[in-house]
């Protein structure tokens, strides 16, 4: 019997989708706009915080967390502060595209965490994903690792600190998700995104850096990555996610590191081998195989 495609039914990969194309665009901003890489993850995160707590009251619902959901909101706020703070420095070494596609790894972290800490089997597939992860990253980042200088090889370490922040944050989040006491997705996500302004504002003068927004242009990049990437994109992504099996949402997510490449290639004239590409292309082969690991059961979501 043909499947039926409805209205209700295009919504949820409509919003997944949309969401991975407006997270896509995180690195563009931060290429474009002229602030340091801690102040532009500040602004990024109140703005993207001020922009949840006005929608926040026309979804139904209050900023009244219970003290357990506070604090593991304040530890999520913390993980993510520094892991925008490593990203956004991958960022300026080695360009929006492979910053972004390095930070994808955290997929691997997790598989790792899985194993070695809540005993989850490690099956064929994944070791396949995880040998074409490695395999990939070489073809990425081993031709030019001695021949682009330090500042390119610190940009890929600090993408894949990127990875373990990434990592932990997400079974941070989850934790936090699921607690019955806060099942309000956009009261967590502004929880969270307070807590990170509050770290991210004291990080700001630690590391060297000021709050001035140099030009009006600057203040719309800023404002379009916390407004568009941060509220919008992650919004988006988290209303579409329980209504997709795991395997499509994966194919979907995947659009936000292959979409980053592509706009660093298109917008900022990234130098692209074919030996770039291939390795691209496995490494989000990989992450999709990591991903979709395992089928979604009718009950999930």
């Amino acid at each position: 019997m043909p499947t039926i495609i409805t209205r209700a039914s295009l919504i949820p990969p409509l919003q997944v989708t949309l969401g991975a194309v407006a997270i896509s665009f995180s690195s563009v901003f931060v290429r474009l706009a002229q602030v340091g890489p801690t102040s532009a993850g500040f602004y990024r995160m109140l703005f993207g915080a001020l922009t949840l707590l006005l929608v926040l009251p026309l979804l139904g619902g209050r900023l009244r967390p219970d003290r357990r959901s506070l604090g593991l909101a304040l530890l999520a706020g913390l993980l993510f502060a520094g892991d925008l703070s490593v990203w956004h420095r991958s960022i300026q070494g080695v360009g929006p595209g492979l910053a972004t596609v390095l930070g994808n790894f955290q997929v691997f972290v997790m598989v790792g965490v899985g194993a070695l800490f809540l005993h989850e089997r490690i099956t064929p597939r994944v070791l396949l994903a995880v040998t074409l992860a490695l395999g990939g990253l070489l073809l990425l980042v081993g031709p030019g690792w001695s021949a682009l200088g330090g500042q390119w090889r610190s940009g890929v370490l600090f993408g894949l600190a990127t990875a373990l922040f990434y990592a932990a944050f997400i079974i941070t989040l989850r934790r936090l998700q699921r607690r019955p006491e806060s099942r309000h997705q956009v009261m967590n996500m502004a929880l969270v995104a307070l807590w990170t302004t509050l770290f991210l504002a004291g990080a700001v003068p630690l590391s060297g850096e000021s709050f001035a927004i140099p030009d009006p242009l600057t203040f719309t990049w800023l404002l379009a990555y916390g407004v568009l990437c941060q509220a919008l994109g992650w919004y988006l992504i988290a209303r579409g996610l329980p209504g997709l099996p795991l395997s499509v949402a994966g194919i979907l997510i995947l659009l936000q590191p292959a979409l980053a490449f592509l706009w660093d290639m298109l917008l900022f004239d990234r130098p692209t081998t074919a030996a770039d590409l291939v390795g691209a292309a496995i490494v989000l082969a990989a992450i999709y195989l990591a991903v979709t690991r395992a089928p979604a059961s009718p009950g999930d979501g």
